[in-house]
């Protein structure tokens, strides 16, 4: 019996010293930069969400054909600036105070998940609307005149967004009002008279069914889905 031992195997063969420690070390660090990396998109996409622009999925039908259900719009968060909000313009506003008792407010979890919904693209949060202002502070708004128009402080408003032209036997709105409008506040209405829930119907609630301009969260720009109805909205003054 040879009692020779047998060769070990050569030095190329054998694992480096410390080499497993320094493959180990390499994807901790690449776990960490990517870790990293994540943080700073999310603070990012937070920054810019709360500074810039966000967005928000209609839920509604109160402004058709403006905008339909389902449709997602980018609004501009720096509006309003210090020339305040303008006629015309569509609006997202937090309806807390205002629009949310009048529906009925839903409970703190439903609320939760609602904004951890729009968070990740699902939804809005939580007693958020979308309206166009048609009068500021200072205004005085009425409806109808003989032909079926809004007026403010006298005068008619055009409406091109409407989806057939106010007439004497079809008015622009089929609830009769005139209120002057406060300082700071806003009267909204939706493009789709028959079936918006707006400041017509709230003006025996707290603030009369006007928008105090702090509540507004910005200004609807754009549709950009679905893809293929992308668009951009028309914002701005529409006085005759």
């Amino acid at each position: 019996m040879n009692s020779q031992k047998s060769p070990g195997p050569e030095a190329s063969e054998l694992p480096a010293r410390g080499s497993s420690h320094a493959g180990g070390a390499r994807r901790l660090k690449l776990r960490h930069l990517f870790g990293a990396a994540v943080l700073l998109a999310l603070i990012a996409t937070v920054l810019l969400r709360s500074l810039v622009a966000d967005v928000y999925t209609v839920s509604q039908d109160s402004m058709h054909p403006t905008l339909d259900d389902g449709e997602r719009i980018l609004v501009e968060k720096g509006y309003p600036d210090e020339d305040g909000a303008q006629r015309g313009d569509l609006i997202v506003f937090d309806g807390t105070g205002s629009f949310a008792p009048y529906e009925g407010e839903s409970g703190v979890l439903v609320q939760t998940l609602e904004q951890v919904g729009h968070w990740f693209g699902i939804g809005s949060p939580p007693d958020t609307y979308v309206k166009r202002v048609i009068a500021v502070g200072g205004d005085t708004v009425a409806c109808c005149d003989d032909q079926g128009r809004v007026s403010i402080n006298g005068e008619p408003l055009e409406e091109p967004y409407l989806q057939t032209p106010p007439t004497a036997e079809r008015p622009a709105s089929g609830t009769s009002f005139e209120s002057t409008v406060p300082p700071g506040r806003v009267w909204v209405m939706g493009d789709h008279r028959e079936v918006s829930i707006d400041s017509r119907a709230l003006l025996g609630a707290p603030g009369g069914g006007m928008i105090s301009e702090d509540r507004i969260i910005g200004r609807a720009t754009d549709v950009f889905w679905p893809w293929d109805d992308r668009r951009r909205l028309e914002n701005g003054e529409n006085d005759g």
